[in-house]
């Protein structure tokens, strides 16, 4: 998955993430797909999602099915946000983030969310986002990487935003939408989605989906200790050479140069990449 917008040519972090899912999805004989998580238009670069699909050709990292396109499936995720909002799961919030600046900081660097509009808007007050009900019991999942990973998420998250107040749809929502659609059983990804996965866990039980096994794997960092990303300079692949970059992320991987194994990626949240 690229997201949340295509912004750029594939680097290193991106690769790393879809090496580990691709060969992890041919060792289980299973397919492996691609998603463009492309929401956020604000955000997206013209051509970027087509140079990361030639980039992956030419990486030889081939695709199952057609390339899911989440801008195309907006009637879908409203028709799942109606039915959270008809079940009373749901629910409309005024709070701006000036407002939330007083919350404590969530896992992820958000504010946790309060339920200050749970029930109810403040009067003169208008909805500006819609959020999700969540509960106090624990949410735990084996990661086949990471270990037993546990969270409360209406303690350490909140109620969580569906529909931002900039009417795009919520990364939360829109990714459990499509692994259900898709029937996604296996997840591979990068560690730093590791702490949204119990939300997502909580809305797949709300919307009856299967709850997929997952894996994340290291995040790939710069010298500076930040994820590689556009935002801090992550150099684009060098696809002159694309064997070299294959398999200076098969040893990031913990992997030798054959094979595949699982159980050889390193169990940590992040790591510096190789030069």
């Amino acid at each position: 998955r690229f997201a949340p917008s295509p912004t750029g040519p594939l680097h290193f972090g991106s690769l790393v993430a879809a090496l580990a899912s691709y060969l992890e999805a041919r060792a289980a004989k299973g397919k492996w797909l691609v998603r463009m998580e492309d929401l956020d238009k604000a955000r997206a670069q013209p051509d970027a999602a087509d140079d990361i699909l030639r980039a992956l050709e030419r990486l030889g990292l081939e695709w199952d099915a057609p390339v899911l396109v989440q801008s195309a499936r907006l009637e879908r995720y409203r028709a799942a946000l109606d039915e959270l909002t008809r079940r009373g799961l749901a629910y409309p919030c005024s709070c701006t983030r000036k407002e939330l600046e007083d919350s404590a900081l969530a896992i992820d660097g958000a504010r946790i969310y309060l339920g200050t509009c749970r029930h109810g808007l403040a009067p003169g007050k208008a909805a500006r986002a819609l959020r999700l009900r969540t509960h106090g019991a624990p949410i735990g999942f084996a990661d086949a990487i990471q270990g037993w990973i546990e969270q409360r998420v209406e303690q350490e998250v909140g109620d969580f935003v569906l529909l931002r107040a900039d009417g795009i749809i919520g990364y939360q929502l829109a990714v459990v939408v499509d692994d259900m659609d898709q029937g996604v059983t296996d997840v591979v990804r990068g560690a730093d989605l590791l702490d949204s996965t119990a939300r997502q866990i909580h809305l797949q039980r709300l919307l009856g989906a299967r709850t997929p096994r997952y894996a994340h794997v290291p995040v790939a960092l710069n010298a500076a200790g930040e994820k590689l990303s556009k935002q801090t300079g992550a150099r684009p692949l060098d696809l002159s050479d694309p064997q070299a970059e294959l398999a200076r992320a098969r040893r990031f991987l913990g992997q030798g140069e054959n094979g595949w194994d699982l159980a050889r990626v390193p169990r940590v949240r992040a790591i510096c990449a190789p030069e």
